[in-house]
């Protein structure tokens, strides 16, 4: 701070002094920090119609069935119960016609000769509910093994008995065999 006297004394003896800041304020008021909310706005409508147009809308997703144990009831599994082996039917194309393939499956089975004796080989021998025969349940695995040659035909000839006698799980397998 600086102090200023005048040169003389005033009249009651006293001394005047006059305080002068060293430091002026300026007229201009400090910057204040802001967002722009419309060009925010803006993006978020964008983002908006960006998900709108860029989203399927399904009624419903696909639906897969579980057979879940009831809950609370405890099942005991039996430790030396066997894994059911599937029961492979092999399709062989044997010529360009229609009626022209060798069906096989495993041993102890017979050879069916035709598609309709795989129907009624796999009918005879389905499980029912209530009566005890029957050596196949109707979810039994069944896999159907063409020929890397086999007609596709020949191969859904084959499926089709087998799910012309009701079982459930037909697959194809992965490779030929033959």
């Amino acid at each position: 701070m600086s102090h200023e006297t005048s040169g003389r004394p005033p009249a009651g003896g006293q001394e005047i002094i006059h305080h002068v800041p060293r430091r002026v304020k300026r007229g201009r008021p400090r910057p204040r920090l802001s967002l722009n909310a419309t060009a925010m706005i803006d993006v978020v409508f964008l983002l908006l119609v960006y998900f709108l147009v860029a989203t399927n809308f399904r009624m419903g997703e696909e639906v897969y069935r579980l057979d879940l144990p009831e809950r609370g009831a405890a099942v005991e599994a039996d430790p030396f119960q066997l894994d059911e082996s599937p029961l492979r039917v092999r399709v062989i194309s044997t010529g360009e016609q229609r009626g022209t393939y060798r069906l096989s499956l495993e041993e102890p089975f017979p050879t069916p000769a035709s598609f309709d004796d795989l129907f009624h080989f796999l009918q005879q021998r389905q499980r029912t509910p209530g009566s005890g025969g029957g050596l196949f349940t109707p979810d039994h695995p069944i896999i159907i093994d063409p020929s890397p040659q086999t007609r596709w035909e020949h191969a859904m000839g084959a499926f089709n008995a087998a799910a012309r006698a009701r079982y459930t799980n037909i697959t194809f397998s992965e490779g030929g065999s033959g």
